[in-house]
């Protein structure tokens, strides 16, 4: 028998994205074997930081930096060469070591530049109606995914991938036109068209030279040789298609079913599911955010947790902690074990409010309607005694303040899952495993 023995972990962010994922997988990279990446695409930026050091990866898995780790992107990713390209540079990892510790989907599909110019035309057409798109291409690439029309890694091997290329570039070019945006006026990255698209084709070279694979296959017989494995997504549960503030989401499935979809293994494969959460809420971009503060504690939340995009670099809307979506967000994924990061961000208020329910249609509801457009939600908020605490001087639960211990068990009780970390910083040592 083809019996899997072993379990693929899950680990996700359960708000709008930017959650920490990123310092996390670092920080459990140790206990697995591979770590793979199974949807999303350059709109993702996961920061890590160790050693003094500072990096955010937006398609190359989080587990890279282990040296006895190998990392997979998966084919539910979309690609786009000239960023990766950068961000292997930006690694400081020499192309021969990096090309030995990741692998690449032949399934993938790719990002092209012309998927960029698409990208902007379609958002500038939509007005004041816009939904805050990253402008990196990827809602184009996963439409053209399900319009079987897409490009694929694995095509970068064939003969007539050039051809392929050149037509769809062509279509693209003909569409953005029709939403008033010319090809001559479209400047990807600061650079000419012809030039992005030379660098374009430079990160197509970079990826022919490396290991390019039928990741579903890798993944299944690893598993059944007891590997251990850890599934990591992008964005954030509240950003997903299907479940997400729609039309206010990203184009791919950001929760745990993605996973399945994504890497091309079997619902009963899936064992953990972490859910990240921050200790309060963010967002980029347009859409619902019923905790949004628009006063001084929403200022001072940005500027002490640098709430800043790590891809886009656009200052994030900020707010409390939102615990129906939170548990709306555990629902869907089956989150089997919680972790809460920027505790410490929180540590400069006197007082911290948590939303515990919703004012909706003159009644009170604890869960996310599916029209909560802006400002149909009215948040009804606890108070709780902040800790006023330098967290990042603590090496252990024991030395956490009470104040902290207090909201964490909350939290526990209110979405009935057990929080197994909490993060008290940027660094990876700033980690606590409770």
């Amino acid at each position: 028998m083809n019996a899997v023995i072993n379990k693929i972990d899950v680990l996700l962010g359960l708000q709008w994205g930017d959650e920490g994922k990123g310092k996390i997988v670092d920080y459990l990279t140790p206990g697995y074997r591979l770590v793979a990446r199974f949807q999303g695409g350059p709109n993702a930026g996961h920061t890590l930081e160790f050693e003094g050091k500072k990096y955010v990866l937006h398609t190359i898995p989080s587990g890279i930096f282990h040296k006895d780790s190998v990392n997979v992107i998966g084919n539910g990713v979309v690609l786009d060469p000239c960023i990766f390209h950068k961000e292997i540079i930006s690694t400081h990892i020499p192309l021969e070591i990096i090309s030995k510790r990741l692998l690449i989907s032949r399934k993938a599909h790719l990002i092209l530049p012309s998927h960029k110019l698409l990208d902007a035309a379609l958002e500038q057409s939509r007005g004041s109606a816009k939904i805050g798109s990253t402008l990196k291409g990827i809602g184009p690439a996963y439409t053209e995914k399900i319009a079987r029309t897409g490009l694929r890694i694995g095509n970068i091997e064939q003969s007539d991938f050039e051809q392929r290329y050149q037509q769809l570039k062509n279509n693209h070019i003909r569409l953005a036109a029709a939403h008033g945006l010319d090809i001559n006026d479209f400047k990807p990255d600061g650079l000419d068209f012809d030039a992005y698209e030379q660098k374009w084709f430079e990160g197509i070279g970079v990826i022919r030279s490396m290991s390019l694979v039928d990741s579903e296959v890798l993944v299944n017989s690893e598993l059944r040789k007891g590997v251990s494995i850890l599934a990591e997504g992008a964005q954030g549960s509240l950003l997903d298609i299907d479940f997400g503030s729609y039309p206010f989401v990203t184009s791919s499935n950001t929760v745990a079913a993605g996973a399945c979809t994504g890497l091309g293994i079997a619902p009963s494969a899936i064992g953990e599911v972490f859910g990240i959460f921050k200790a309060y809420c963010t967002r980029v971009g347009s859409g619902p955010f019923p905790t949004e503060l628009f006063d001084a504690d929403g200022d001072a939340m940005r500027n002490e947790g640098n709430e800043f995009g790590s891809t886009t670099g656009r200052p994030r809307r900020c707010g409390w902690l939102d615990l129906p979506a939170l548990k709306y967000a555990v629902m869907l994924n089956g989150v089997t074990k919680l972790i809460m990061t920027k505790a410490d961000v929180l540590s400069i208020f006197e007082n911290i409010k948590v939303c515990t329910a919703y004012r909706y249609n003159n009644t009170q509801i604890d869960y996310l309607p599916f029209d909560f457009d802006e400002g149909r939600l009215e948040p009804v908020y606890q108070s709780f005694p902040g800790w006023k605490k330098d967290l990042r001087l603590c090496d252990h639960e024991s030395n956490l303040p009470e104040e902290l211990k207090t909201f964490t068990r909350f939290v526990e009780e209110y979405v009935n899952v057990p929080v197994s970390i909490i993060s008290t910083g940027p660094d990876r040592a700033h980690t606590i495993a409770r």
